[in-house]
């Protein structure tokens, strides 16, 4: 009999996450959800029977209790989403110092946290995937944008940065880049389907060992790039 997969998608809430959520366990994946705020998750976990657990992924301390969490009530990981982003906009001079603090901790710095503990037991197990949600603000930055710019960058230069320091040890690191909305368009063409995302993230899980890609890009046909 085939080993149950095990998931942890971090950020979890409505749009992609639940989507990934939805996705894989339709894949036979049993899936842990963790977010700041457990009430919206409510429905998500009724449907999917997946298990929540509150975490700011900004704070040590908060991760560390959801992976001892994790250790003790779910086991080992195959897959480790990290998804959260925080955004603050406005002209460069006017930005509050305190809310460009914030948006680099949860977009980049609980993106080293996630990566660095489920790393960790990854290398222990010997497998798994560790995936990473970036935008267009990943690869370019955007007039009155800087802090978000700032955290994409990082996070997908951590994500490169692991994607070749684990690879040789079968450990799949992979950064996806969200050019576009997202959400349902009925027109199904001018927005970026979660549902579709969420099909592409279970394929570079899935994928072979001996064609590997760390990053993907996707977008709706209306985007320039």
């Amino acid at each position: 009999m085939a080993k149950t997969e095990r998931a942890l998608i971090v950020g979890a809430g409505a749009g992609l996450s639940a989507s990934l959520a939805r996705r894989l366990r339709h894949d036979g994946v049993e899936v842990a959800l963790a977010a700041r705020n457990l009430e919206k998750l409510g429905g998500l976990v009724r449907e999917t029977g997946a298990r929540a657990y509150r975490c700011d992924a900004s704070r040590r301390e908060d991760v560390t209790t959801l992976f001892g969490a994790l250790d003790q009530e779910m086991g080992a990981l195959d897959l480790v989403i990290y998804n959260p982003s925080q955004r603050v906009r406005g002209p460069l001079i006017e930005l509050d110092p305190v809310e460009v603090e914030r948006t680099l901790m949860v977009t980049a710095y609980g993106g080293f946290l996630v990566g660095q503990a489920a790393a960790k037991r990854m290398l222990k197990q010997g497998h798994g995937s560790i995936l990473f949600t970036g935008a267009s603000a990943s690869v370019k930055g955007y007039a009155q944008s800087a802090p978000f710019a700032m955290g994409k960058f990082a996070l997908r230069g951590l994500a490169q940065s692991m994607a070749r320091e684990l690879a040789p040890k079968n450990i799949h690191v992979a950064h996806f880049v969200i050019d576009g909305s997202i959400g349902k368009d009925p027109e199904g063409e001018s927005r970026l389907d979660p549902d579709a995302i969420a099909d592409t993230y279970l394929h570079v899980h899935r994928q072979p060992r001996s064609a590997w890609t760390w990053e993907v890009e996707l977008r709706p046909w209306v985007e320039r790039f």
